[in-house]
């Protein structure tokens, strides 16, 4: 496909400046250990990949909002592990963060691994409390195809609907250069990943018919990997049927660079970070939602 073609080259997020031999331990030396308390590898289904990470700030003092993060990869690597940076720099900002492992191709094809982050949201909400977490106030993030997750999580009804869940359990979504209209498709194995080159229900675009949760949309202006007219035309879709969408444009950012910024010796090369506290921080969660029943 014309955004993501070079996708398929990049490890999505963090796990590309795993060069030179490095590992993801090299990478998370630069990950501050204190102020939060990690508990790893909680089941939300069955199987290796359906396992997450919970990030927790110390000494919480009251319930606060949580982020479920779903990191890219171009569904096909990836691997929680490589992610503190994320969750550390949301548990800095008083946030608990939730990053996510999730089944890849050629294990699975389209749409599995929306199933899988619908299962995680359903975990995160039924046990969030047990930790510190507001359940009425659950957002979903992710990077590259990880962004597509989260966002698509919130645009097509039917993977929560699976769990018993409707979307008016999402306070918000947190795309960062996120492919979110990328038809058609070129690399062989997105092709047989999603069953086709050109099939508009996979696009989380052509999945907007009604209201849908407040999305905050990022990109890079530098980004040759996944396009920022993504981040655009989901923004025009969303805001054409009365929902709210914000979007930004980080001035000399790639695909990669975006991302690095979680990481705090790259923190102040743009202000993702301040942008997602205060996106999570101003919504009044489920306000100007309509009920379920009205969610189609």
């Amino acid at each position: 496909m014309r955004a993501m073609r070079k996708a398929g080259r990049v490890l999505g997020g963090l796990a590309a400046i795993l060069v030179a031999g490095c590992s993801s331990a090299v990478v998370n030396l630069a990950v501050p250990t204190g102020g939060y308390t990690i508990y790893e590898d909680r089941a939300y289904g069955e199987g290796p990949r359906r396992k997450l990470d919970i990030y927790v700030p110390d000494d919480l003092e009251t319930t606060v909002s949580t982020v479920l993060f779903f990191y890219g990869g171009n569904w096909q690597s990836g691997d929680k592990a490589y992610y503190k940076a994320v969750g550390q720099s949301l548990a800095s900002k008083g946030m608990i963060a939730v990053i996510a492992d999730y089944r890849l191709y050629p294990e699975i094809l389209y749409p599995d691994f929306l199933y899988d982050a619908a299962a995680a949201f359903r975990f995160v909400h039924d046990h969030i409390a047990d930790y510190g977490g507001d359940p009425s106030r659950l957002f979903v993030a992710g990077h590259s195809a990880g962004a597509y997750n989260a966002v698509m999580l919130a645009s097509a009804p039917d993977y929560l609907r699976a769990e018993g869940l409707d979307l008016t359990v999402i306070c918000g979504v947190l795309g960062i250069a996120g492919p979110y209209d990328f038809l058609s498709l070129e690399d062989p194995s997105l092709v047989a990943m999603f069953g086709g080159a050109n099939r508009p229900e996979t696009q989380p675009i052509h999945r907007v018919d009604g209201p849908r949760p407040p999305m905050l949309l990022v990109t890079g202006t530098e980004d040759r990997t996944v396009l920022p007219r993504n981040s655009d035309a989901m923004a025009a879709r969303l805001e054409a049927l009365g929902n709210k969408a914000e979007t930004a444009h980080y001035e000399g950012t790639g695909h990669i660079g975006i991302i690095l910024s979680m990481i705090w010796p790259f923190r102040g090369r743009n202000p993702l970070l301040e942008d997602v506290t205060a996106f999570v921080e101003k919504q009044g969660c489920a306000a100007g939602l309509e009920p379920a029943a009205s969610i189609r």
